[in-house]
């Protein structure tokens, strides 16, 4: 059994966790309310940007002299699994249930005779990857100097993949990124980024005759890669509420379990400090007896 020392050592120490974990989880909690409304801000414009992009493509037939992005290669034996993590931990399964849905979209993928690499935003999730897919890591993003991932970052994301599809290192490239839902639910999510699908937003009918100039074609090739900036952005915004909320609810447990554990070590010292007095007065007893 622990000594009396040990016990009240153990009792501090799980103290002094929970002073930290409380501190975490009020912190998370106020840069949640940011990334919350950045995030819930962002969607209005990505629905409208891709209902402009619905209202275009629905009035082009697309062929080989199609943008690219929105064509492809005519192959899809090349997938690249774009995986957006966060750079710090202590939020729970939230970088770790990204990850796995990559993984399951890639093993889905080599079942069927596909190539697989992998272009990876963050730290957080690196080593999984790396162990499991040493040779298939196309490139990595660092992030770590970089307070809040924002629009700089999509924008350079999203330069390089555009680059790398150019110059045919792949032919389908897919998003992972979890979406804010609520502090206790974020959605590991995964969409085709790359060529950019054609959206399936309403358009709305009109009698009004449109006439653009340029012509639509040229129009939806200027806005293909602000659409694919725009969904990476977006996608970083939704995991920067995500991670704050993940962050929230484990420091939150943390502070919970801390807590408990308190009580149970308190019991502890309490029962067997009485039990030292009470062989104390034990003993006393049994001396002036003994006199």
């Amino acid at each position: 059994m622990a000594s009396l020392k040990e016990l009240k050592g153990r009792i501090n120490s799980v103290k002094s966790t929970q002073k930290i974990t409380k501190a975490k989880q009020m912190v998370a909690a106020a840069k949640l309310r940011k990334a919350q409304a950045a995030a819930e801000s962002a969607r209005p414009y990505a629905s409208r940007l891709a209902e402009v992009m619905g209202s275009l493509a629905s009035k082009i037939t697309v062929s080989d002299n199609s943008p690219k992005l929105l064509a492809g290669t005519g192959s899809d034996q090349i997938h690249l699994l774009v995986v957006a993590n966060s750079d710090k931990g202590l939020c729970g399964a939230f970088n770790a249930n990204i990850v796995k849905a990559a993984r399951v979209k890639a093993k889905e993928l080599e079942a069927q005779g596909k190539t697989v690499l992998f272009y990876l935003i963050g730290r957080k999730g690196r080593a999984v990857i790396k162990r499991e897919y040493p040779k298939q890591i196309a490139k990595m993003f660092d992030t770590t100097d970089v307070r809040d991932p924002g629009f700089n970052e999509a924008e350079k994301v999203a330069n390089e993949l555009v680059a790398m599809y150019e110059d045919g290192q792949f032919d389908i490239a897919h998003l992972f990124y979890s979406k804010f839902r609520s502090a206790l639910v974020q959605e590991p999510t995964s969409q085709q980024i790359i060529p950019v699908p054609a959206p399936k937003a309403a358009v709305a009918e009109s009698d009004a005759v449109v006439e653009y100039e340029p012509d639509e074609e040229d129009i939806l090739a200027a806005l293909l890669p602000r659409y694919l900036r725009t969904q990476i952005f977006g996608a970083l915004l939704e995991n920067a509420a995500s991670e704050q909320g993940a962050s929230m609810t484990a420091m939150d447990n943390a502070t919970r379990n801390a807590g408990d554990l308190i009580n149970k070590l308190t019991i502890q010292y309490n029962r067997s400090r009485q039990a030292a007095i009470t062989t104390e007065l034990v003993e006393i007893i049994a001396g002036a007896e003994a006199l």
